[in-house]
């Protein structure tokens, strides 16, 4: 069973999709306020966490990036419908997905199985890329810049893999929504230099991704056997 927490300041919303959930295998435990949900964080473990954006104490960008800055736990963010600013900063933020309020129960589901099979190992010939100072674990799916660890949201590490996996071929943006589809996010253009200046950001001082003018990225460095 997946455990999955709720932060959301209606009430009714919670025992709602604990109900429903349970049908699926998931247990809903619900946070009506952030700094309850941060408390749960740190004293239970969970498969991913559901946040709305509006809430009280501070918002859901905020409650992101703090829970950013110790777990690489999948972030499922709940916006408003249309509000696709939102979106673009959830995904600045370090979100994996989102979903536009109101949804169907069922689309929430789909999206949490989703987000955590993605984080599940797949298999794979090579149990490891190693580019330089750069160690991609596909076992494990860890990441390390000289030897210290890299957390990276589920979005950031499969573009990542995907780009490693073909060094120096030239991705335009059309390949990487196609190569990311698979995360069931409704990605655009802007989204992709989002990831990619985000990915850059965290995988520094390696500079493995590199600008292709006119075209979009390419994963350059000499893989290592």
């Amino acid at each position: 069973m997946l455990n999955v927490l709720l932060i959301d300041d209606d009430e009714k919303l919670g025992p709602l999709l604990a109900d429903y959930c349970a049908r699926y295998d998931i247990n809903v435990s619900h946070a009506m306020r952030p700094s309850t949900g941060f408390d749960m964080i740190d004293k239970h473990e969970y498969d991913a966490v559901i946040l709305d954006v509006m809430l009280p104490e501070m918002d859901g960008f905020d409650v992101c990036k703090k829970i950013r800055t110790t777990s690489s736990i999948p972030i499922i963010m709940l916006t408003a419908r249309g509000e696709v600013m939102d979106r673009v900063v959830g995904l600045e933020i370090g979100a994996d997905d989102y979903l536009s309020k109101p949804f169907e129960p069922r689309e929430l589901v789909a999206r949490i199985n989703n987000i955590v099979q993605r984080k599940q190992p797949s298999p794979d010939n090579t149990e490891s890329l190693v580019y330089d100072d750069l160690i991609i674990d596909l076992v494990q799916r860890e990441v390390s810049v000289k030897n210290s660890p890299v957390s990276l949201t589920t979005m950031e590490y499969q573009l990542l893999v995907l780009m490693a996996k073909s060094p120096g071929q030239d991705f335009t943006r059309d390949d990487i929504l196609n190569g990311l589809k698979g995360t069931e996010t409704e990605l655009f253009t802007r989204s992709v230099d989002i990831l990619v200046s985000r990915l850059r950001s965290k995988l520094k001082p390696a500079k493995p991704i590199k600008t292709v003018y006119g075209s979009g990225y390419a994963f350059v460095g000499k893989r290592k056997e």
